[in-house]
This record gives structure tokens, sequence and C-alpha cells, in this order.
């Protein structure tokens, strides 16, 4: 450090030296110029109180950079990460860990979304009268129940082997709308309530993406007031904070809300005020008007696998579609009128009353033009739809919380952008004015990884392209025992790709099980995946990222073409719109740009720790033939380059000797 480091950066840059107090809690902690870079820019934006935008690739130790001056400094502070996983990740090992080394008595509080917290008013209705589906929502609802009895924090993640997606969640969790704040009976023993004072007294917060741009929208979680109060805030993994921003920062009716609406209905009906009204026929119309919007929505669309977006003048002027809205707005018009005078019968008749008119006002919303610099879409499920209308980017609201207070503004993540400015994620957060960094991976690529385009395959957009992807991956597969990721950029190739290679291996006499994302719930397959050779899995959005498995247990990943955005999707088309008025050319600075974070996030996977090797495929001709396929291998890590099969297979086969010996 030069003589002109601030003392909070000398003690950052001690801290994480090879002698410092780290090191000597643990072991196998390595110091590194990247992380003592990142960490004294850290510290400068905290004494500042300005905004810093990092990249740390790979093995940077990036969560330790920031952490350790933020701890240092002594400052209040928000942490922000993408998952509840990655929440748990901190607050239960990290955080701790940190404060130990360091030896400073730091008060950590975590605060997740209503619906990770038990709620104890719900868990006794859903005993009175919940309508389960089956035998294993009965025993689920019976290890919640048991439980309860010996949980302090309520957070549903304590119970080992729940499901999020369990009927059971929506019966014992509240939302904003069925919450029943300080009418509720078990208000005082509310565990939201509970994690939210605890976060209001500690010096240290870990929150989400989703429950912050939720709560700033919705002042809902307490984040709106606790933000106000701290000195920094910090968004980990910050390339999925626009995405997650503007799903929440616009308009939004689902489905799925106006049918957990009806059940409550129905069941605080039949239970508080039985034969009052007539609540079967209530809730039978509030349901009908849920299914039949989402048949609106659907159209003509069958047997879907995963979501898919459709643009809003798909549906928006069909008749059916208007008259599924209107239906909608008189149903809740009628249960309004049906509760007047409830009210004050009870606190849940009050806040049905006024959930059926918040769900009413933005059906009539829907139904009138969309807010200008807004688009409007619809996200279509196997089960649900759901109306969105959302801003095209942040900015707006990033400028404004900015502007609101001076405090310390720390963006982090591996991939932030193709170039040095990381205009990718700068210009969609208003951070043009941020001090920039890139600290890169001290991994060494070059020895360690190797990249290969094939010549020979299809062109994407031919129709022999997923099965020739299918055939290489077992060719590849096969040499390793399996260890081989294969990363897809739609879910309609994954079943054709996994076909090609189960025929391919089996002609070629390979003993490989193909692991096909959707057949069981993610962890389940990356378990199965890692209980031993001979495996290879076919994934893919949720496989490109936040997924680790060092070593040698995945050495090869084929990525099947490049992440192009979907030329069809309304959110891209009207960003690509909005860069054409200013004059900008989409293709270039959105496509491209996109396409490069993304393709950087899945090569990723392949090399996590320092000894990691490994080989990447990009089954895409383009990179090879056109002008852009420079830039976008740019923006891969400084992998060796390879020409042909021969070569790849030859560095697999070197890696499996390895493996072997």
């Amino acid at each position: 450090m030069s003589n002109a480091a601030s003392a909070l950066q000398r003690e950052a840059a001690a801290a994480l030296s090879a002698h410092g107090p780290l090191a000597a809690h643990d072991p196998g902690f390595v110091e590194r110029d990247a992380q003592q870079a990142m960490a004294a820019a850290v510290a400068q934006a905290l004494e500042a109180r300005s905004a810093l935008v990092v990249e740390a690739g790979t093995g940077v130790g990036k969560t330790f950079a920031y952490l350790v001056p933020v701890l240092l400094s002594g400052r209040r502070a928000l942490i922000s990460t993408a998952t509840k996983s990655l929440q748990d990740q901190l607050f239960l090992r990290d955080l701790p860990r940190l404060t130990r080394a360091l030896g400073l008595p730091v008060r950590l509080a975590l605060l997740k979304g209503r619906a990770s917290y038990l709620c104890l008013h719900r868990l006794q209705q859903a005993r009175a009268s919940a309508t389960l589906p089956d035998r294993f929502a009965v025993r689920a609802l019976a290890r919640v129940e048991q439980w309860s009895t010996a949980t302090r924090s309520g957070d549903l993640a304590e119970l080992e082997g729940l499901d999020d997606r369990s009927p059971v969640i929506p019966l014992v969790t509240s939302t904003r709308e069925n919450c029943l704040g300080t009418e509720c009976p078990s208000y005082r023993d509310c565990h939201v309530m509970h994690a939210r004072r605890e976060a209001m007294a500690a010096d240290v917060v870990v929150v989400n993406h989703h429950l912050f741009f939720a709560d700033l929208a919705l002042r809902d979680s307490g984040v709106a007031e606790l933000l106000p109060t701290v000195d920094a805030a910090v968004f980990d993994e910050a390339h999925q904070l626009v995405e997650t921003g503007v799903q929440f920062l616009g308009l939004q009716l689902g489905t799925s809300q106006l049918l957990d609406f009806a059940r409550d209905l129905l069941a605080i009906g039949l239970a508080q005020a039985r034969g009052l009204r007539d609540w079967s026929a209530l809730a039978a119309a509030c349901d009908r008007a849920a299914r039949d919007l989402r048949l609106a929505c659907a159209g003509a669309l069958r047997d879907l696998r995963g979501a898919i977006k459709l643009a809003w003048r798909e549906r928006a002027d069909a008749p059916v579609f208007q008259a599924a809205l209107q239906a909608l707005a008189d149903a809740m018009q009628r249960t309004v009128e049906a509760l007047a005078d409830l009210q004050g019968a009870a606190p849940d008749f009050a806040r049905l009353a006024q959930r059926a008119g918040e769900l009413g006002v933005r059906a009539a919303a829907f139904v009138a033009p969309a807010a200008p610099q807004r688009v409007r879409w619809i996200d279509v499920g196997p089960r649900d739809a759901r109306l969105v209308e959302s801003p095209l980017d942040i900015r707006e609201l990033l400028t404004e919380q900015r502007a609101a207070a001076p405090r310390a503004w720390i963006f982090t993540s591996a991939t932030l952008g193709d170039d040095e400015r990381l205009s990718w994620f700068s210009e969609a957060a208003a951070l043009e004015d941020a001090v920039r960094l890139r600290a890169d991976s001290p991994f060494d690529y070059p020895h360690h990884a190797r990249v290969w385009v094939p010549a020979a395959l299809p062109k994407p957009n031919e129709p022999r392209h997923p099965a020739a992807v299918g055939e290489l991956a077992a060719r590849l597969a096969a040499r390793l025992d399996g260890r081989t990721f294969v990363l897809t950029t739609t879910l309609r190739v994954l079943e054709p790709i996994a076909q090609a290679l189960r025929d391919a291996a089996a002609r070629d006499g390979a003993t490989l099980e193909v692991l096909v994302q959707g057949t069981q719930p993610r962890r389940a397959l990356l378990q199965r995946f890692l209980s031993g050779p001979g495996r290879v899995l076919v994934g893919s959005q949720s496989f490109w990222e936040g997924i680790d498995v060092p070593g040698d247990a995945l050495q090869c990943v084929l990525i099947d073409k490049l992440p192009f955005p979907p030329p069809n999707d309304p959110l891209v088309q009207a960003r690509s719109q909005a860069l054409q008025a200013r004059g900008r050319d989409p293709f270039t600075d959105y496509f491209v740009a996109e396409a490069a974070v993304s393709l950087k996030q899945g090569a990723g996977r392949l090399i996590r720790h320092e000894q990691d090797r490994g080989l990447l495929v990009i089954g895409d001709v383009r990179l090879r033939q056109m002008g852009y396929g420079k830039r976008l291998l740019r923006a891969l890590p400084p992998m060796t380059r390879l020409d042909d099969e021969t070569a790849a297979l030859a560095w697999l086969d070197e890696l499996a000797a390895a493996h072997a010996s």
C-alpha cells in the first residue's frame, strides 16, 4: 500500500495479507493481489460515500474483498445478494467466520421476504380448514406444525426437505395482501416482525435483490425503513439486479394471486361467518375469473413445460381477453360489496375487502393504456399467467435512492460487461459516474483450460443442430466417463439434445446416464451428478450460474449456441427500440453485450478452483464466421484455443488420465 492509503485501506490490506488474521484462522487462505485491489477500492468508496462497480473474476475472493472493509469500517451496512441460499451462506458461514477472525463484536441480521417465514395465524387457519391435494402435503403440514413449536426464527429454510414448490407453503406463510398487521391475534409472536426488529437493531443486515426491490415498490418488508439508516449498500451478484428490479417496479396481476384470494375467501368465510353469505358462490366466481383469465392469456398454447413471455399486443385486443379482465373486475366488485358490512366483525374480513379492491383496481389498470416509458407483456406458465407492466431498466429508482442521502453504493459480480467501462451494467443502472474496476481472476486459464468452437456443426438455426450437439456431447463425455455439462439457451432443445446424446452413447457402447433439467429438482439433479462417474447433465438457464462443482467432478462444459436475447421478447424489443431512438445500434450495444455476459456466466461453471482443469466447447459456428465472434471470445477468460476435434479429444484424454492416476 502507498503512503497515501487511508487507515481503513491499510487495515483491510493487513487483514487480507498472508500474515493477517484471516490467514491465521484458515491455513488455506491465500493472499491475492486482485482481492487486495478490490478491498482498497471498497474502502475508498466507504470513506467517500461514493458508488463503485467491480467485476471480480472467479477466484478473486470478492465476498471477503467487500466484507472485510465493511466490517472494519464499523459502518452500518445493507448487503443484498441474488438468492436466499446465497443469503444463508453469507449470514451463516462467511460473516460469522470473518467477525471471529477479525475479533469484531458485530451484530448481524438476516431479512427475507414474507414467504420465507412461518405465519402463526395462517398455520392455525390451515389446521382448521385447509384442503390439501395429497398425502404428501398432509405430511408436510404435519412437519411444519411440529417444527413450529421449536423454531425461534420461523425461517422455513430450517425445515430440511421442504420443497420450495410445496402447496403447503402459501397456506402457512403470509403475503402483503393477506397479512393482518397489528390486527393479527399472533402479532406479538410474528416471525416477520421479529426479523424486522432484529434487522433494525443490527450493524450488518443481509437481504436479497427480490426483497430489496419488492419492498421499495410496495413498502412491505422493512427494507424501505432500513435503507435510510445504513451508511453502505452492497449488492453482490449485481448482474441480476436490473432484471430483478424491472420485475418489481411495475404493475403486476397474477392468476395465482387470484386463486389464493379465492381460497382464503372461502376458508375465512366458512370459518368465521358461515351462513351469512354464499361463500362458495363468491369464491367460485373469483376462482373462475382467475382460470378464465389464464385461458385467455394462454390462447392456443397447450402443454407448456416452462414459462413463456407473450407480447401484450398478442392478446390485448382479443375480445376473450378483454372479457376475462372485465369479469375479474366484476367478481372483485361483488366481493367488496358482499364484505362491506362484515369488515367490523373480524380483521380477516377487512383485509379480504382491501385485497379484493386492490385486485379490481389492477384489472382496471390493465384495461387502460400502458404508462409512458413502460412495456407490457404476459408471462404464461403451465398453471398460471401474469400480466406485467414494467420500466425498461432501474435507472430512475437507483438515481432517486442515491440522491436521497449520501452513502456508499457498491455493486459487484463476476460478470458485469465485456468492456473496461462495464457498460452493460452501469448504463442500465445509471452508474456511469461510478468508479469502475475489473479485478481479473488469478487462475492460470491458459494452462488449465481450453476452448474449442467446432467448425463442422450445423448452424444454430438448422433443424439438425440439436441432434449434432447431442452426438458431440456423447463423444466428449465418453472420453471423461461423464463429468460433463451441456448448457442450452432454451428449454425447447433440452430433450432433443438429451435423446441424441443417449442414442449416440448407446450406439458407441458408452455407459452414460443423462440427467435432464425438469425431471427432478435442481438440487437432486446435482447430487445425482456428483454421486459418481458416468453422468452427463443437460440443463438450461437455471444451470448457467450459481452452480459450483469444483475439482475434476466437472471437466467439460458444452454450450449449445450463443445466448442472444430472444428477439421476440417484448422487453427486448422495447429496449432495442429505445436504443434505436437514441441513434444507437441495438445489435452491437444490446444483443452482443447480453450474449457476452451470459456466455461468461456459462463458461464460469468450468473452472471454480485454482487447480481445476477443463474444456469449454461452444457449438456455434458464428463465433468463427461473424465479426462479433472475436468480441465474444475476448469476453471469455484467457483459455487456450483449440482448432479441431482431434485436439479437443486429446485434451480430454489428458484430463481423464490425470483423473485416473
